[in-house]
């Protein structure tokens, strides 16, 4: 299967223009992780996803419930985000082309929401603007399949990856292969596919962005819909893409790294695997022999790093328990 849409003039320039500015990211997180604006980034990409479903917690209360503090607020809405956290925190290692991953990911989002979470809809569904109905999804015996073709579509054509992450999103909403939480895993898709591409996407809460957007979304939507061709959605998701990655670079300044950066860096690159000063050289390749071993042996030192051998044959380890 191959989604309907076309290949247009202002698709390839978006999608240059976005490619230049990860470029840009890529060369100021290597000199700055900065963990602050991951976490930023990651309040505005939940805040933003669920409230386009109607949740009404604010940025300030999802930044309380991301540090594992108590909210008072909707019971469902709070699961909503915690489910969104967990969602977005699994989202490295799932593969967008995966049907299981897929599902996993469902499953996530909607743990104690609906009762098939992770399972497709039996069902028919319809999604409602007002009192009026502005979509009919595809009927239930349908749905494995268009999802298989989806995804069968998203591994192999040879379109570039923003622009089939784009054609997923809208595909997703089309089909709508869940009894609920369409909408909020045909974005966090998107984010899985993006993240394929560049680890920068991390960074980049489009979804915030579409929130701020949220009517010409489901305008650009229906559009879409009533001429059987994604193309204005895509190029509606890429122009948010382009601009939440503008807010990116806005924030990223190249400062000068602190060796608590760096292991922070170190520790998502390697997880528990050991590995040598050889490797921390390779992961930062603006720092001397000098820096590495300084920060490697005060590591080890607080115990932050489990360490092994001697010399040349010194092996490191995050520590579990830290």
């Amino acid at each position: 299967m191959t989604p309907p849409f076309k290949l247009t003039l202002r698709m390839l320039t978006l999608a240059s223009q976005i490619e230049r500015r990860v470029g840009r990211a890529e060369g100021l997180e290597l000199q700055a992780p900065q963990p602050l604006l991951r976490k930023r980034s990651r309040v505005r990409t939940i805040a933003g996803s669920t409230a386009i479903e109607g949740n009404t917690l604010t940025e300030e209360q999802v930044t309380a419930l991301l540090e594992g503090k108590r909210v008072i607020g909707d019971r469902r809405e709070v699961l909503e985000v915690t489910n969104a956290n967990a969602a977005y925190d699994a989202a490295p290692g799932y593969v967008a082309h995966r049907q299981r991953d897929l599902l996993a990911a469902h499953r996530v989002l909607m743990k104690g929401l609906v009762e098939r979470a992770g399972r497709f809809r039996t069902g028919n569904v319809g999604v409602m603007q007002g009192s009026k109905v502005a979509h009919v999804a595809p009927p239930p015996r349908l749905v494995k399949g268009q999802v298989e073709e989806l995804l069968g579509w998203v591994r192999d054509a040879e379109v570039p990856l923003l622009i089939r992450s784009c054609v997923a999103h809208y595909e997703l909403l089309f089909i709508h292969p869940f009894i609920d939480g369409n909408g909020r895993l045909a974005r966090l898709w998107q984010h899985v596919a993006l993240l394929q591409a560049s680890p920068v996407y991390r960074f980049v809460p489009i979804e915030s962005v579409i929130r701020e957007r949220q009517k010409q979304y489901y305008a650009v939507l229906r559009k879409s819909d009533r001429a059987g061709d994604c193309t204005a959605f895509v190029e509606y998701v890429l122009e948010a893409l382009r601009d939440a990655l503008d807010e990116t670079l806005a924030a990223l300044r190249p400062t000068r790294p602190r060796p608590d950066d760096r292991l922070e860096l170190a520790r998502e690159h390697f997880g528990t695997r050991w590995f040598t000063r050889g490797d921390y050289l390779q992961l930062h390749r603006t720092i001397g022999t000098a820096t590495a071993s300084r920060d490697l042996l005060d590591a080890a030192e607080e115990r932050v790093l489990e360490k092994r051998g001697e010399r040349r044959f010194t092996r490191y380890r995050f520590a579990r328990s830290s």
